[in-house]
C-alpha cells in the first residue's frame, strides 16, 4: 500500500512553518512535472542506404568497429 508523502503527528504549524512545507512541495511538484514531461531523446537510425556505402570493409577496418 501507498503511504502518505506527508503526515501530520501532532502541534500546529506557524505562518512561517507552513510556508516553509508549502515551498518545499511546490519544489518537489515542480521536479517531478518537469522529470514527467522531459521529452524523449531520438534514437540515432543504425541503418544507411547501400548506395552510399562501400562495396567491401575490412574486417580489420575501424569502420567494422562501430
Amino acid at each position: 500500500m501507498n503511504e502518505p508523502l506527508v503526515r501530520v503527528v501532532r502541534g500546529s504549524l506557524t505562518a512561517e512553518e507552513l510556508a516553509a512545507l508549502t515551498a518545499v512541495l511546490a519544489a518537489r511538484a515542480a521536479v517531478a512535472a518537469a522529470t514527467a514531461a522531459a521529452p524523449a531523446v531520438e534514437p540515432i537510425a543504425t541503418w544507411s542506404r547501400v548506395e552510399r556505402r562501400p562495396a567491401y570493409f575490412s574486417p580489420v577496418s575501424w569502420q567494422q568497429a562501430a
